[in-house]
């Protein structure tokens, strides 16, 4: 009887540590043929975006590095799954497939096929595991046997339930097939970008589980403990900057809950109830993801469709020269474009500043969250779609647990009030560096003088407003009134 090998599909779980799917296989005896296929079309209409191609093709070099370094190596194809998956099985003679679960509704709907085409027509051994989430979205549930649409009772519920699975280890060792099959070199699959911002990803990020580890480790001892005081301001480190690796697999959350929990019950640390309090704030934030996916995967219309009905017949402007403006960080409101150009150079923003410019998109501009939920797609290395969908839902006042239409932010004291030292907006708007920071976030109020002796014409240096905030807070009321009818 010939030994077992079995294929391990790799996906959003770019590690080695905790990776279910790879522990079984490994512990199933036999050879191991670790394998990726890029088939963005099976995605739907969701393919990652210009910014997580960047980040997937550094990862891949290193999961290929990882695996290497194990005796073993990474295959890499490109799709579709199933044709793929077929000339593998043939050329290998694999009696087995494992995978770690995908949340998104168009891969749910790929994986069952393939599930179900690999045990019943293949005949070869099919599993899928969890290593994305501390909890399945089906196994929160009401009283009532339903979903959730609310944070709160949804947090307070998995605090009752059984203390999620700890993280799994690394294997100790892979083995290889007799012979390895062809594999497409990493550069054919034209994840990198053309686009000039990649080298500003590669200046901020070190994309693999090793740079996601260390990211861990320096916000244990750096910023956990003052997380909930720190992290709503965009100018200071106050945020772990995690989700990018958390996107693409290269950490799971339940090493990072481990690693948290474990630093609040250090007792050499003699943490007290305020600093406690900072950290569990944390790993409330770990649960704000954990939401997103149950209210993904329990109303999968949502990438497109508001939540709340009602909001499928508001009148957006959606003005597509004020969108360019947005887009490009040429509002005229210094703290929106500084986060847009923040985003364009990096990949990232700060999540405060995500929820500014996301209001003022909607509700300043009446801009569909659509483009926004778009814009952020393409752009951010940590596009996830269940949380982009919840993020721009909320701002929307459409989705789950959404803040109310009529929760309008004000750009200029949500600038004054968490960048008021100027740091955040002086980085990326550096035209405005020498305005005073009492004008700085509204220079349309600064003295001729004032204005002159910082080097800045309003309309040539930097942007006049596109819009008057006061007077696009009441025509976005106004039809919210429409919409309420």
């Amino acid at each position: 009887m010939s030994e077992p090998v079995t294929i391990v599909w790799f996906r959003r779980d770019l590690r080695l540590t905790d990776n279910p799917a790879l522990g079984a296989a490994a512990e199933r005896g036999g050879a191991v043929i670790p394998l990726f296929m890029w088939c963005p079309e099976d995605g739907g209409d969701w393919a990652p975006g210009g910014a997580q191609r960047w980040w997937l093709h550094h990862s891949l070099a290193a999961l290929s590095a990882s695996l290497e370094d194990k005796g073993s190596r990474l295959v890499l194809r490109q799709g579709p799954a199933k044709e793929t998956l077929e000339e593998l099985l043939e050329a290998t003679g694999a009696d087995a497939v494992y995978w770690n679960r995908r949340y998104e509704p168009a891969l749910i709907d790929r994986d069952r096929e393939l599930k179900s085409w690999l045990q019943e027509e293949a005949e070869v051994e099919a599993k899928s595991f969890n290593s994305h989430l501390l909890f399945e979205p089906w196994e929160v549930e009401t009283k009532g046997g339903g979903p959730y649409k609310v944070y709160s009772p949804f947090w307070r519920m998995t605090q009752s339930m059984p203390e999620p699975d700890g993280p799994g280890d690394e294997p100790e060792e892979l083995a290889s097939p007799k012979s390895w099959p062809d594999s497409v070199g990493l550069d054919s699959l034209g994840l990198e970008p053309t686009r000039d911002w990649k080298d500003g990803l590669a200046a901020q990020w070190t994309p693999g589980e090793a740079g996601a580890r260390e990211r861990l480790d320096r916000f244990l001892s750096e910023g956990l403990e003052e997380y909930k005081d720190e992290r709503d301001f965009p100018g200071r480190e106050g945020v772990s900057r995690l989700s990018p690796h958390l996107h693409h697999g290269e950490i799971g959350p339940r090493l990072i809950y481990r690693e948290v929990r474990r630093y609040m019950k250090d007792g050499r640390r003699d943490l007290g109830k305020a600093e406690l309090k900072q950290c569990e704030h944390f790993v409330k934030e770990i649960f704000w993801r954990e939401f997103a996916y149950h209210v993904l995967y329990h109303f999968p219309e949502t990438p497109t469709e508001p939540l709340q009905a009602k909001y499928a017949d508001f009148p957006w402007d959606n003005n597509k020269e004020a969108l360019k403006q947005w887009q490009k960080g040429q509002t005229g409101y210094p703290i929106v474009d500084a986060g847009m150009r923040q985003l364009y150079a990096t990949g990232w923003m700060h999540n405060r500043v995500r929820m500014i410019v996301a209001s003022f998109l909607v509700k300043d501009l009446l801009i569909s969250w659509e483009e926004g939920a778009a814009w952020f797609w393409d752009t951010l290395v940590d596009a996830d779609l269940a949380s982009n969908t919840l993020g721009w839902q909320w701002a929307g006042g459409c989705g789950a647990d959404a803040a109310p239409y009529f929760r309008i932010f004000n750009p200029v004291l949500q600038g004054e009030k968490f960048d008021g030292d100027g740091d955040y907006v002086r980085r990326w708007v550096p035209e405005l560096a020498e305005l005073p920071n009492k004008v700085l976030h509204k220079p349309w109020e600064a003295e001729a003088s004032t204005l002159e002796e910082a080097g800045v014409v309003l309309g040539e240096d930097y942007p006049e407003r596109i819009v008057d905030h006061q007077k696009a807070r009441e025509s976005a009321l106004a039809a919210l009134d429409a919409v309420k009818g």
